[in-house]
């Protein structure tokens, strides 16, 4: 206790403008430690492979499929490749960034932190030139005079910035406001697979099988005590000289105290601590290489999953808070403008169900041999943008319509090959 004591009287000393107080080590030191007392936060959780390849995996997806800003127009869907937000937002955010590294930055802070900032930075004319990512742990909501501030640590000072100067993504929340943190949220969880590690690297690295005890039928001095447990663990400890015949003198007996990791389902244990990341991401197991439930006849229909109930439900957050937040309500709903990510090629099947599917849209009318082409990164034809339909599909509605029409020209055209009557006179 007397360390915390120390801790808070030196936070509750410092002044807001004091670099050290916006040092977020202290925070991690003070309230990050988890049940099994590994100290788990935004940054260390990330150490643990199943956390990483989770993180990594939904923040890789998000950024690389395609993001376009488009126009509805006559319900039909155009790019606007016009307009100054489409290049920051598809292209080339800042100078130094591309599309995909700032947008997977800002997603990795949205899955760990909760919370994800970039700086809007506008041009001359008021259009969006720029975005800058900011560090979550660096910036504080507020609500003032009815209005949202954010309150920015940079170089020891707080900058304040207002709503139309920041971009922030919030990820599930409970007030709307600030975002659950999915690594505090899941800190037990994340702290038992991390002491697993750690057993399992010390169990390895001590060597001489843990939790044994060396029995001596005699008191041993203090010095005759060192040099046996010195050249006992010199001879035994460490990986290389686990497996070492040992040899006791003097009657002493080795009892053995430990669990082997056998016995306590170490492995079995790691193995489900992986589902229990899956779970708190809301991935399928097999996307974080966990293929004990997997098989090839089940594979296509687990990625049709992620993709609807992993990542669609990131895509559709993200997309609004890109339409509420870098759009005017003129470019909302004046010109129709709004982003939208294309998830068409997570979606796509094996290539005989691709190709009933577009011989289906073809048949309909729906797809022209082109727009075919161009879903499989082919060259366009010519001749290739007209639409085709069967004629004999009419609509329901005109179905009496169409019989009565057949039916009157068949009375009007005889069929030749009738027999007609032959008048002679009498």
């Amino acid at each position: 206790m007397k360390i915390f004591s120390a801790i808070r009287k030196y936070i509750k000393n410092l002044s807001l403008t004091d670099p050290k107080a916006w040092d977020s080590s202290l925070w991690r030191l003070f309230g990050s430690q988890s049940a099994s007392g590994e100290v788990v936060n935004e940054y260390t959780s990330l150490n643990y492979s199943a956390v990483w390849n989770a993180v990594s995996l939904i923040a890789g997806t998000v950024s690389s499929l395609p993001l376009h800003l488009l126009r509805s127009d006559d319900n039909r869907q155009k790019k606007a490749i016009e307009k100054p937000l489409y290049r920051v937002m598809s292209t080339k955010p800042n100078p130094f960034m591309t599309s995909k590294v700032l947008r997977e930055t800002m997603t990795m802070h949205l899955l760990t932190w909760g919370n994800a900032y970039a700086e809007i930075v506008r041009n001359g004319y008021g259009n969006i030139a720029e975005l800058w990512p900011i560090a979550p742990n660096r910036v504080t909501p507020k609500i003032e005079n009815g209005a949202i501030v954010y309150n920015i640590a940079v170089g020891g000072q707080v900058v304040k910035l207002g709503r139309d100067r920041i971009l922030h993504l919030i990820g599930p929340s409970f007030d709307g406001f600030i975002g659950y943190s999915i690594i505090a949220l899941a800190r037990k969880s994340i702290g038992l697979s991390m002491a697993m590690e750690t057993f399992g690297s010390q169990y390895f690295g001590q060597g001489t099988h843990p939790g044994v005890i060396v029995s001596h039928p005699k008191s041993l001095s203090p010095t005759s005590h060192s040099n046996l447990k010195a050249s006992l663990t010199e001879e035994y400890s460490g990986l290389g000289k686990s497996h070492r015949l040992m040899l006791l003198d003097e009657d002493m007996k080795l009892v053995n105290v430990g669990i082997p990791p056998e016995d306590s389902q170490f492995l079995e244990s790691r193995q489900f601590q992986i589902t229990e990341i899956a779970r708190w991401f809301n991935l399928p197991p097999h996307k974080l290489k966990d293929l004990t439930r997997s098989s090839f006849n089940n594979i296509e229909s687990e990625q049709i999953s992620f993709v609807t109930d992993s990542i669609l439900p990131w895509l559709i957050g993200i997309e609004q808070f890109y339409n509420t937040q870098l759009l005017t309500e003129n470019e909302q709903w004046k010109e129709n403008l709004y982003f939208k990510h294309n998830v068409e090629g997570l979606l796509r099947g094996n290539a005989e169900a691709r190709a009933k599917y577009y011989q289906a849209m073809w048949n309909v009318g729906a797809m022209s041999i082109n727009e075919i082409r161009g879903k499989e990164d082919m060259d366009p034809i010519e001749g290739g943008d007209d639409h085709f339909v069967p004629l004999n599909y009419v609509p329901i509605r005109k179905l009496d319509e169409v019989l009565a029409q057949g039916k009157g020209s068949k009375e009007e055209k005889p069929n030749e090959t009738e027999t007609q009557p032959v008048q002679t006179e009498s």
